[in-house]
């Protein structure tokens, strides 16, 4: 019996599920509310560049093409590849284009019977002969409203934005307000005092300072080889950690104290933070264990010297018919996903994306490989009880590293200790390098995990 996955969303993330349930004989239906592949890189600013260095944004079996040069390739690169990667795979004929998925409703087993599992779904396992996922599906074309039924959800995590043009007629001549401090608001800030300049600047509104980075090279070092490596990883204590890890993480702080350090001490040369009053008062550790980390668009603090952006600190702020009200606002909160996949109590679900890492492709391409072999029967899940456990665990270890900056689920710091669960669970070796020297001390990135 052929079984039908249904997948939300043609982004990164999305395309990654259907290949790897395509690669386990399963029917996936990809539903995209867009005209065309790619998620976040489809309609990205025109100044979007890679976030991560292209080493670690790579799929394992579809290694960037020698033309593309640049570390940090822009975002007109980073959707070719991708699309080359979907057409390699001859993905596009299982998408369905400008059809959104308007509303999703289980059918099979009552409320009241699935509060009572103990096993997920019932069972433990990732099918079930009664129950059935009902997805309504509009068609943005023909306006048509049409049913699907599937065996599996998979909801991909992917955002996209307004077109370049577009943006820029809308910002021309504005005065705009940009709410936040990560990535996408440097960007658009980026993009409004290009479009504007001094005349009418672009003010940027934050709650917290952040360490947002200038390169990943801190006085000249890998900051790969300070964060991800398996030594790196030595000096923090981990969920599901035994007793000897654990001393080894105590006896280790003060090196992951002068680690952080380090890279601050750079950051606050470089970007001149002090100049600006813009120092963090937490550390680089909290912020790379909440993934926050975002490379700071080059001339950032020249525009903000010369007038053309404004950096305006409030601790929080909401919105207004006449524009931005400074205001106390609530706090984010984070879905607990057992291996940031699986919601414990919800049966023939799997959120692929929602928790962020470094690196969110490379993240992402293990996640899907992990779910394949999951609805192909190489393992089972634990019950209800143990996965919900392990996910407090998880909470417990991002509050403690994060600090006030737990408002999401992040892997970023314990992103090789999080891989070698997923292995385990495959059946593979997590110890993915060869020779000690390497295994503790290099970078992990996508091409560790390559299919044998």
């Amino acid at each position: 019996m052929e079984r039908r996955v249904g997948i939300i969303g043609a982004g990164v993330s999305g395309l990654l599920a259907c290949k790897y349930a395509l690669s386990k004989g399963f029917h996936p239906i990809v539903f995209e509310s867009q005209s065309t592949i790619g998620g976040v890189w489809t309609n990205a600013l025109q100044t979007t560049r890679l976030q991560t260095p292209k080493p670690l944004y790579q799929f394992s079996d579809f290694p960037w093409p020698p033309s593309v040069t640049q570390d940090f390739p822009d975002k007109h690169l980073v959707f070719d590849y991708v699309k080359a990667y979907a057409e390699h795979f001859d993905l596009l004929q299982h998408i369905k284009f400008n059809t959104k998925v308007s509303g999703i409703e289980y059918e099979g087993h009552r409320d009241g019977e699935i509060r009572c599992w103990s096993l997920w779904g019932g069972t433990g396992e990732p099918f079930s002969s009664i129950g059935k996922w009902k997805l309504i599906v509009h068609d943005l074309n023909t306006l048509s409203t049409q049913i699907y039924q599937v065996d599996f959800v998979v909801h991909s995590m992917d955002y996209a934005a307004m077109e370049d043009e577009k943006a820029a007629e809308f910002i021309k001549g504005k005065r705009v307000v940009v709410v936040g401090f990560q990535k996408s608001a440097l960007d658009i800030a980026m993009e409004c005092s290009a479009a504007n300049g001094a005349e009418n600047p672009c003010t940027v509104l934050y709650r917290t300072p952040r360490w947002n980075l200038p390169d990943y090279l801190p006085w000249g070092f890998s900051l790969a080889h300070m964060y991800l490596s398996r030594f790196s990883e030595l000096m923090v204590h981990k969920p599901g950690e035994g007793f000897l890890l654990g001393l080894l993480a105590t006896f280790l702080a003060p090196l992951r104290w002068a680690y952080s350090k380090f890279v601050e001490s750079d950051v606050k040369m470089k970007l001149r933070l002090a100049k600006h009053g813009m120092v963090p008062t937490h550390s680089f550790l909290n912020e790379i264990s909440s993934c926050l980390i975002s490379t700071v668009p080059q001339k950032f603090y020249d525009k903000v010297e010369d007038g053309e952006i404004k950096l305006k600190r409030s601790p929080s702020f909401s919105f207004c018919h006449n524009g931005v009200l400074v205001e106390a606002g609530p706090p984010d909160a984070a879905i607990p996903l057992y291996r940031e996949c699986i919601q414990p109590r919800i049966p023939q679900l799997a959120v692929i994306g929602y928790s962020e890492s470094v690196s969110n492709l490379y993240t992402s391409e293990i996640r899907c490989r992990w779910l394949a072999e999951l609805l192909d029967g190489t393992f089972e899940l634990p019950s209800i009880e143990e996965m919900e456990e392990d996910v407090r665990k998880w909470e417990e270890y991002l509050k403690k590293y994060s600090g006030g900056n737990f408002k999401r689920k992040c892997i970023g710091a314990l992103h090789v200790w999080y891989n070698d669960q997923l292995c385990k669970d495959m059946g593979w070796n997590p110890r993915r390098k060869k020779g000690l020297f390497a295994e503790l001390f290099e970078p992990y990135g996508p091409l560790d995990y390559v299919p044998t």
